[in-house]
């Protein structure tokens, strides 16, 4: 059976010819922790100046397109009128599919990895121009009213300009993936005014793990970045009304019940995304360019029911909050919300589902304290201490991250009773979501698209590991028509382990150990082919380490063929499993040494 890698749809993204700092300057930075700080502190301060610059656009692109006060926010404002409700969204997808048509021959070819992609195959390098265009995608997505949040535009740039600052800065593999976390943290913290949930969103999203040297850097990078959106935007992330139900076993208990409401509400989310994402890919009209604009449609008819569906849902979450909804209504609510971002995310609108989650965790939450006061006025949760919990919970089950979450919801309240339910609920969540479905909504995105990645752990290197960097092409070959007897004579038992078969036309046709040659003292007239073993067991060059291994412990065999190509099939060199083995942990060593010790 050929093992073979399947055709490579999600190419590395093209290495830029950057202009280097000076050299000083990189040796200060590649040899000193302090030099590490100062940059990271640089791409802080870029990051707040970008999450600010963002989100004053996206305001001002509401202001205008919607006609509401520019102070306002889009989703809890109810005096659009109905012709912009329903044609302004139609617009904005008009709009993203031109923008594809018109840059997709500059992007032909490239796969535009996120900050987590980036991390986890690339060693850290992200696309500059790739980036810009997907943050110019998300900020038009939003600013015409689709139902998806910035923070993937805001981690997307602000990771952009820290993989561009070391690249510049010829910094190591290590180094540079740790300085797209700093902007991945950067733009968290700017975002949510929140930088303990930004850092810890790097080390567990965008790093896939803590380590003491990455601290400070991430840390100098999330405050950095708060203190700059700070003063530049003004901008209270949520206020919670109420106050906070005191830590207690029945709270416990219901914080353990939010969590599993939660979970499963998390999993039907990235599956009603992944099922719209399916829906819309049928439409092949245009080369599927009608898809956003028929999302634009679907999305103006569901913002004529409410208004709420549209863009990220800041200010709906605030007001619902504070006025004591219904059941009835916050049921809808969610209902809508969680369609309206399937269909925006399915069509073709840019953005993500960070903040859509956190909205629809403390309405649930909410929900559940609404519901649960009518029979047990004195046993529900207060209305503020559901909502965070749930917040946190729904969070953690979409992104992954139940350290980001938890921090979130104390840096939110500043209440140490709420993060307890916020833990306990986060925790619950995540627990189930793992053994139940095994993704966040990034790592499933990769699952749909054929990608091996389960998480930002760097793993490109293991990729780097292939077939035709592992064979040796000093092997033995001979025809297989040689006779036996001839065979015996030609190869010693001392010098050769393995033989590799050839046809007459040049074709792969199995393997000969010296063993099993020198082993048969009888029909020693017949040809070499009547030994040969791994006859259709072969690999291609571009084989990874994983299938070569897959392949030795299907084969049974000890060593391997690597052909140039399936149809032609002429051997070009032979991998050992020993040989594998051995490289592979060579190169986790090194890379363990490069992770503890700078």
């Amino acid at each position: 059976m050929t093992v073979a890698t399947p055709p490579d749809t999600a190419k590395k993204p093209k290495a830029s010819s950057y202009y280097l700092l000076p050299a000083a300057l990189r040796n200060f930075v590649r040899s000193r922790e302090t030099g590490l700080v100062l940059v990271a502190i640089v791409i802080g301060l870029l990051s707040g100046l970008l999450v600010a610059a963002i989100s004053k656009l996206s305001q001002v692109a509401h202001a205008l397109l919607f006609d509401i006060p520019f102070d306002a926010h889009l989703s809890s404002t109810g005096v659009i009128s109905w012709q912009r409700t329903l044609l302004i969204p139609v617009l904005g997808g008009a709009v993203l599919a031109a923008v594809g048509l018109f840059f997709a021959r500059h992007i032909k070819g490239q796969q535009l990895a996120d900050a987590i992609e980036a991390n986890a195959l690339y060693g850290g390098r992200v696309s500059f121009r790739g980036s810009m265009l997907i943050s110019m995608q998300t900020l038009l997505s939003n600013g015409f009213g689709g139902s998806v949040g910035l923070e993937a535009g805001y981690t997307q740039i602000c990771s952009a300009f820290g993989s561009h600052i070391g690249q510049r800065l010829a910094a190591r593999r290590n180094d540079m993936r740790l300085l797209v976390a700093c902007g991945a943290a950067g733009a968290i913290s700017a975002a949510f005014s929140a930088p303990l949930a930004g850092a810890f969103f790097a080390f567990e999203v965008i790093l896939g793990a803590y380590t003491s040297a990455g601290l400070v850097p991430v840390i100098a990078s999330a405050v950095t970045s708060w203190l700059v959106a700070r003063h530049l935007t003004h901008l209270q992330f949520l206020l919670v009304p109420g106050f906070p139900s005191p830590v207690s076993v029945e709270m416990i208990g219901q914080t353990v019940l939010i969590g599993v409401i939660c979970a499963f509400a998390s999993i039907l989310l990235m599956l009603a995304v992944a099922f719209s994402e399916r829906c819309f890919q049928r439409l092949t009209i245009l080369g599927g360019a009608l898809r956003p604009v028929l999302g634009g449609v679907l999305l103006g008819s569901l913002a004529l029911l409410t208004p709420t569906v549209l863009g990220a849902g800041h200010g709906a979450m605030q007001i619902l909050l504070v006025s004591n909804p219904t059941w009835l209504l916050l049921t809808t609510t969610i209902l809508l919300k969680m369609m309206a971002s399937a269909i925006s995310l399915g069509s073709g609108f840019r953005g993500g589902l960070f903040f859509a989650s956190l909205m629809l965790g403390a309405l649930v939450g909410q929900l559940y304290s609404v519901v649960l006061t009518v029979p047990f006025p004195d046993l529900a949760l207060q209305p503020g201490t559901a909502a965070i919990a749930a917040l946190a919970a729904l969070g953690t089950g979409v992104l992954g991250a139940p350290f980001s979450m938890i921090c979130l919801a104390l840096e939110i309240t500043g209440d140490f009773s709420v993060t307890v339910g916020a833990v306990v609920a986060s925790s619950v969540c995540a627990l189930i979501v793992r053994e139940l479905f095994g993704y966040s909504f990034a790592t499933w995105r990769f699952h749909l698209r054929g990608e091996v990645i389960r998480g930002p752990q760097d793993v490109g290197w293991v990729q780097q590991l292939r077939a035709s960097s592992l064979m040796r092409s000093d092997f033995d070959n001979a025809l297989s028509t040689t006779p036996i007897a001839e065979a015996q004579k030609l190869f010693s038992p001392a010098r050769v382990r393995q033989i590799v078969l050839r046809d007459p036309n040049g074709t792969y046709a199995g393997l000969v150990s010296s063993a099993d040659l020198h082993s048969t003292a009888t029909r020693t007239d017949q040809p070499l082919s009547t030994l040969a073993q791994q006859k259709e067991e072969f690999l291609l060059p571009d084989t990874s380490i994983r299938e070569i291994m897959t392949a030795f412990e299907r084969s049974e065999a000890d060593v391997l063929a690597v052909v140039d190509r399936p149809e032609h099939r002429a051997a070009i060199g032979t991998v050992s499993e020993a040989n594998v083995l051995r490289t592979y942990g060579e190169e986790l060593e090194r890379r363990n040494q490069e992770l503890f010790f700078r």
